[in-house]
């Protein structure tokens, strides 16, 4: 399924190279005001450019075409479309049968029997994360006010010193590979009492919308596996007033899957981008055999430098699925 949310409910659509790629949102309420503008801001975060970052250039510009009328949201559902207007198919002919390592080239070929778009990865493709990021905006509008967001790459290749990370960027490029990089979204003034016990847990729908970012291999709330490294005596969030607020934040403020009122703190590592220039070796089902491939295309060295605000985003639209509760 391409659809998530029960509240707030998404689906996505589109291919890399299709003709365009979008969303049809659900669940939002009428009376909202919105425009094309109000996308920009989160947007621009996402698009390519800087060094590390793709050559790939699309203009990313939103389209609404319905659940709008005379600058608010009707109560109907939502839809926001993307053009895909710089693709070079031709990169991607032999990929059908000369599968790139740890990709979804082979695996989707297996589910779809052949018959997946394997031009920059399809539907699997992170094109499809501009259509998240457009979500994210809605749904930072269905949040309460005062609630807010701060995301930032806190990692890069294993190092954690930021003015590095150019340099890192810098001589991965020149090798030819790239680099992962764990984000960190910290989330303000969250009401306590958001959230479920077990399967609807805060993190356990915030993990599931975050794991279907391409490239995510992990998730972390508060102390995370650096927890486990603790005694529950140096583990522990004292509660120091009737508010609930607490001394430290290893929970990452969520208790029994419910918010309790202190600052939401969520990781995520993004692997390398898969997509390299070196050469590699990788199984040709037209011949049979393990062959050299050389990758075509334009990739980022560091995708999670692009991947901060679908991070966002995606923590954005898990809380909207709590905000009646």
């Amino acid at each position: 399924m391409n659809s998530f949310g029960h509240i707030f409910r998404l689906s996505l659509w589109g291919e890399s190279h299709g003709e365009q790629v979008g969303v049809t949102l659900d669940g939002v309420p009428a009376g909202i005001p919105l425009s094309e503008e109000d996308f920009e801001e989160d947007l621009s975060r996402r698009r390519s450019g800087a060094r590390g970052t793709t050559p790939r250039r699309e203009s990313d510009l939103p389209h609404i075409v319905s659940g709008l009328y005379r600058g608010h949201t009707t109560g109907s559902p939502l839809t926001i479309t993307f053009l895909n207007e710089d693709t070079r198919s031709q990169d991607y002919t032999l990929l059908t049968h000369h599968y790139r390592p740890s990709h979804a080239d082979r695996t989707a070929a297996v589910k779809y029997g052949g018959f997946n778009d394997p031009r920059g990865g399809g539907h699997f493709s992170a094109r499809l994360t501009v259509a998240l990021v457009a979500a994210g905006v809605v749904a930072k509008k269905l949040l309460p006010q005062g609630l807010t967001f701060s995301t930032r790459l806190i990692e890069m290749g294993g190092c954690r010193d930021a003015e590095q990370f150019d340099d890192i960027l810098r001589r991965t490029a020149a090798a030819q590979d790239s680099v992962g990089g764990v984000i960190e979204c910290r989330v303000g003034n969250v009401p306590a009492g958001w959230g479920e016990p077990f399967f609807d847990s805060v993190e356990s729908v915030m993990a599931h919308l975050l794991f279907s970012i391409p490239a995510v291999k992990g998730v972390e709330f508060g102390s995370g596996f650096h927890g486990v490294q603790l005694r529950g005596s140096e583990n522990n969030d004292p509660i120091i007033d009737s508010r609930g607020t607490t001394s430290t934040n290893n929970a990452g403020g969520i208790n029994g899957g419910i918010t309790n009122g202190n600052e939401l703190v969520v990781r995520v590592a993004v692997k390398p981008t898969p997509s390299i220039g070196r050469e590699q070796m990788t199984f040709d089902s037209a011949t049979g055999s393990v062959s050299p491939l050389n990758i075509k295309g334009r990739h980022d060295v560091c995708v999670a430098l692009r991947a901060q605000v679908v991070v966002e985003a995606a923590a954005a639209i898990a809380l909207a699925n709590f905000n009646n509760k």
